[in-house]
């Protein structure tokens, strides 16, 4: 594969030379890195003080790529790891070789020109065959949002026989004004999207890898489902834990949410909300069932009067990525000390959860099957048994205030119901009643006169315990 990034640096008090200073990369002296299965190679073909263009030259080797472990045909098809095109057409492999050619550019840094890498710059970036999956049409709709001029044009199967159309590659060229460590985000998450195709396994680490890159911007992209789902293969697991974390990192919902500016996200303030309440109680035993990545366990974490912190959650990549998130590894040993991580699930009497100070279900009854709601709230509420149980949950009344959120549709796609004020507060009240507790509600986030908070809290609290 091929690729040109070039600038003149127009409206820069610079020479478009120094571009070789924003890339790393000498423009006096052609430079590579081997990659799997082949060598990535960059060089300058212009270097003037009008014009800089910097050119990525990806050379693989199908039969290397083979003996890597990668790019392995399937069954019945050896000869298909010698003749099959996909090793010169791979585009991830592209993305992988940008991340390593300029990584210290797509951090933004540059020590010899600073101020040149903290603004936006001129840019043209032209991809002569790239794989797109979707025609040149899905290329705008990915390219257009984050400001490029976009042209992408089908490449002919064969230009000498028309009839037999347009091949699955488009030439590319972007025009537009923007940081080159923006530019250089954009491709390597969307270059292995258009292709919807990776090379190598695609696992929970690539989550960390696609949020990073797309810190920014990505969280208000349009199509961010698409392009999430397409980037972590499909995976809806993987997907819905990168749109939660990118909306955590831009400070948005997963739908939009009406804000006034400066205020935080819904998210959040939903663990704020949760971890105040935690320290009016005194808690020092805690558990977070269903902890997902980690976040409120984060949060607790800060708290020097939390003693014994347990996160479990039914997903072992879950935890997995928690630990990840939260730099377990790293953590001070008296802070290890304080946390556990349990596979456990909600609907299941678990004896180690059992006697603690407080529970803490954050967002995740809605995901859990209206069937098995009574073994959970049997597992919890009686197994368990903790002097007080925090439930939040979104209040579907309030669905009305996102624009964006087409009616009748749920806040997040692996959501099993959304419950209103009323559905929230009678379930509340009968799981009280019937399993010895005393309950009473809360709003999370700003609450609305007609329709209430977006996030609907009940905090119980065992009535021997409030007895004693």
């Amino acid at each position: 594969m091929f690729l040109t990034l070039a600038t003149d640096l127009a409206g820069v008090d610079a020479p478009a030379s120094d571009f070789g200073f924003l890339l790393h990369k000498n423009p006096a002296r052609p430079q590579g890195i081997e990659v799997t299965g082949g060598t990535a190679q960059v060089f300058y073909p212009e270097a003037t003080d009008e014009r800089c263009t910097a050119a990525v030259l990806l050379e693989i080797d199908p039969i290397a790529l083979v003996r890597s472990g990668r790019g392995k045909a399937q069954e019945g098809f050896t000869l298909g790891q010698y003749v099959n095109d996909r090793p010169y057409a791979a585009s991830s492999l592209l993305a992988v070789a940008l991340g390593k050619l300029f990584r210290t550019a797509m951090n933004g840094r540059c020590d010899a020109r600073p101020e040149l890498a903290a603004r936006p710059i001129p840019l043209e970036i032209h991809v002569p065959a790239l794989p797109c999956n979707g025609g040149a049409e899905l290329a705008g709709r990915m390219f257009g949002p984050l400001g490029w001029t976009v042209d992408a044009r089908p490449v002919p199967l064969d230009p000498e026989i028309p009839a037999w159309g347009d091949s699955r590659y488009v030439d590319l060229r972007l025009t537009g004004v923007l940081r080159l460590a923006d530019a250089l985000n954009h491709l390597y998450v969307l270059l292995p999207v258009l292709d919807d195709a990776k090379h190598y396994w695609v696992g929970s680490d690539e989550v960390d890898k696609l949020v990073r890159a797309g810190e920014g911007w990505l969280g208000a992209h349009p199509e961010k489902d698409l392009i999430s789902h397409r980037y972590l293969a499909h995976r809806r697991y993987l997907a819905d834990t990168a749109l939660e974390r990118l909306a955590e990192a831009d400070g948005v919902e997963l739908v939009e949410e009406p804000s006034e500016e400066g205020s935080v996200s819904l998210a959040v303030e939903r663990r704020q909300t949760v971890a105040g309440v935690l320290r009016e109680l005194g808690a020092r035993r805690i558990a977070d069932l269903g902890c997902g990545e980690g976040a409120l366990v984060g949060e607790l974490l800060k708290d020097p009067m939390v003693g014994e912190l347990i996160a479990t959650d039914v997903s072992a990549r879950a935890l997995i990525g928690a630990k990840r998130r939260l730099h377990y590894n790293d953590l001070p040993d008296r802070q290890r000390e304080r946390l556990r991580f349990l596979q456990s699930s909600v609907t299941y009497a678990d004896h180690r959860l059992a006697g603690l100070d407080a529970a803490v279900l954050m967002e995740v009854i809605e995901h859990v099957d209206p069937p098995r709601l009574p073994a959970l709230a049997k597992s919890v509420f009686q197994a368990a048994r903790p002097a007080a149980v925090i439930v939040t949950t979104p209040n579907s009344d309030y669905n009305i205030r996102y624009p964006s959120l087409p009616a009748g549709r749920y806040r997040h796609p692996d959501h099993r119901f959304e419950w209103t004020r009323e559905q929230f507060q009678s379930w509340a009240h009968e799981v009280a009643r019937v399993f010895g507790y005393m309950v009473e509600f809360r709003p999370v986030g700003a609450e609305d006169p007609e329709v209430g908070p977006p996030t609907q809290l009940a905090l119980f609290r065992l009535l021997e315990k409030v007895a004693a």
